[in-house]
């Protein structure tokens, strides 16, 4: 796996997160040749600050925000110069059976933007069913990637939910993936990117078990 820094964006989200810690995040995605994933407010220090590929998050972390608001925050990160937005779902509307209203509102928010959006479900809160139905959802919104989680509910990334969400669009494995061995688990399931803090120790990791 060659390319396996390039399908890392190593992540700085927390809610006490500095500047300086999204330096020191770009710092590690420059060092190690991953991609970042930062907090909207800090994209035009990023974009200052170092060239690699940035994604950045909208209506995180709970996915409730009107239709319009998040349009426009879409459309202000990506004018702010991210390469990929990951926009959380509105688990609420699909426990409802609202599939409708929620497709209509992934939708609008994909097509509000010219990058590639992944939609984050936060898989963990879903039953099987639902992560089926929000899989077709989401593909048929035009999103490019499912995203499991945000990384801020209950749990993580599983190997169970990614073969299923695989299924219908590349998946981003998020969530307390910490290692070379759990990414490897998560590529094995069907992932294509890995999201994580960690990504420094994932990619040295793989540098490590790599034959000279």
């Amino acid at each position: 796996m060659d390319d396996l820094p390039d399908r890392v964006e190593h992540t700085v989200l927390g809610p006490t997160t500095t500047p300086d810690d999204v330096r020191a995040c770009l710092d590690d995605a420059l060092e190690y040749g991953m991609r970042a994933c930062i907090p909207p407010c800090y994209m035009p220090l990023a974009t200052d600050y170092a060239n690699v590929p940035l994604t950045t998050v909208v209506d995180f972390p709970h996915g409730q925000g009107a239709t319009s608001a998040v349009c426009h925050a879409a459309k202000r990160a990506w004018n702010d110069g991210a390469d990929e937005l990951d926009v959380v779902c509105n688990v609420g509307l699909l426990k409802a059976g609202e599939d409708e209203t929620l497709g209509d509102h992934l939708t609008e928010v994909v097509a509000a933007v010219p990058v590639p959006v992944k939609v984050i479900v936060e898989a963990p809160l879903l039953t099987d069913e639902e992560l089926h139905r929000v899989g077709r959802l989401v593909a048929d919104a035009d999103a490019a990637y499912l995203k499991t989680a945000t990384g801020f509910s209950e749990g993580g990334a599983t190997v169970h939910d990614v073969e299923i969400l695989s299924q219908y669009l590349p998946v981003k494995a998020s969530g307390g993936v910490g290692s070379y061995e759990e990414a490897t688990e998560m590529f094995e399931a069907g992932a294509k990117r890995i999201g994580a803090s960690s990504g420094d120790v994932i990619v040295s990791e793989w540098r490590d078990q790599r034959p000279e």
